[in-house]
């Protein structure tokens, strides 16, 4: 594994990590369909991701973990607030009351929301001015609409494996919105996508200070769980609601603990302090494209001409936005370097910050 270039190990697990997210929205609703509780699926999703994540960050990070404060504490809580009961508390409402193709389109706008969280609270540097700065954002744009013009726009038809009657059975299992309150969805999806955004940005703003990703994930789970718990027990006081009804369920559990919740929690922190929040978010439309393909081939479902158009703009909005970032890490490197000689001749020893790289904290 350490033959592979670290920035080609970041795009291979950001794309796997789009496969973990293209299953979710499917496995959920089928859970929700059967019953499951939506305050007690996330308790018993989020323990399952504890029990994967506690021990790998304890021994993996056992060296290199900082001493635990209550100022960390304190951080920690405030992401499983945000990170995990609210993010998912509206997801599930807004899943329940809308559909999954519906809940994966809205998510699209993860990225852009993050880009401009990062640029306002100056994590991001955008040079509208230069080339690399024009780049991502116009990337950012192109994956948005690409992801967007997949849901919204058809068009002809492209791939057509199985007949209409089993497109339509297929959607029945999954089940509609026919009768929910959908703008009660729209609002709770809204929310979902702000608190993601801004989940991502306060996990690189942890990181700086907290150089143990997996334990900042176990921890973020550990005070979602708590949360979660106490909203659940208020709530669910029939023990019955507690109990699972079948192996479907369980295996709904297991699916978003282990891989939703514990895996892509995994992935998405180290990409963030690798590559920072913006780049970890830009591969989000992708999922759209994933699932489309995959109810494509699994499900039968036709594949339609707008499925190709965003495919090759959400490619194009990637390829921007990687090659935005490589240039402005070059642009730096050209433009410190001589600045760095220079005040080394003339001894000048001012801390001065020339370029930022792609996300940085503000200094406190």
């Amino acid at each position: 594994m350490n033959m592979v270039p670290e920035r080609a190990r970041l795009h291979l697990a950001l794309t796997f990590l789009q496969f973990c997210h293209a299953g979710h929205h499917i496995i959920v609703r089928i859970a929700l369909n059967m019953g499951l509780s939506k305050l007690i699926f996330p308790v018993y999703r989020n323990i399952t991701a504890l029990v994967l994540l506690a021990p790998l960050a304890y021994f993996s990070e056992k060296k290199d973990r900082p001493p635990l404060t209550g100022y960390y504490m304190m951080q920690f809580f405030l992401l499983g607030l945000v990170g995990i009961t609210i993010k998912e508390g509206c997801y599930l409402v807004g899943l329940d009351n809308t559909s999954p193709t519906f809940a994966s389109a809205m998510q699209n706008s993860v990225p852009a929301l993050t880009f401009l969280m990062a640029a306002v609270l100056r994590y991001e540097s955008v040079h509208l001015n230069r080339l690399d700065g024009f780049a991502k954002v116009l990337g950012v744009v192109a994956s948005v609409g690409g992801a967007s013009i997949i849901t919204l726009y058809k068009g002809p038809t492209i791939y057509a494996p199985y007949s209409t009657l089993n497109h339509k059975q297929s959607l029945s299992m999954l089940g509609d919105a026919t009768g929910k309150n959908w703008n009660l969805g729209c609002i709770c999806l809204f929310g979902h996508c702000l608190c993601w955004s801004a989940w991502i940005v306060m996990q690189a703003s942890v990181l700086k200070k907290y150089s143990a990703p997996l334990s900042v994930s176990a921890f973020t789970c550990f005070f979602g769980i708590l949360q979660f718990a106490t909203i659940a027990a208020f709530f669910e006081r029939d023990y019955k609601a507690w109990q699972f009804n079948s192996s479907s369920e369980i295996y709904s559990v297991l699916y978003a603990g282990l891989v939703s919740s514990g895996i892509a929690a995994a992935i998405q922190i180290w990409a963030i302090a690798k590559g920072g929040p913006v780049f970890a978010s830009i591969y989000l439309p992708l999922q759209t494209l994933m699932v489309a393909l995959m109810a494509s081939i699994l499900l039968g479902e036709e594949f339609f001409l707008g499925g190709i158009i965003g495919a090759l703009l959400i490619i194009t909005g990637l390829y921007l936005v990687v090659w935005g970032k490589s240039e402005e890490t070059k642009y730096g490197k050209e433009v410190i370097a001589p600045m760095e000689s220079k005040n080394h001749g003339e001894g000048i020893c001012d801390n001065v910050s020339i370029i930022q790289p792609l996300i940085l904290t503000p200094n406190t």
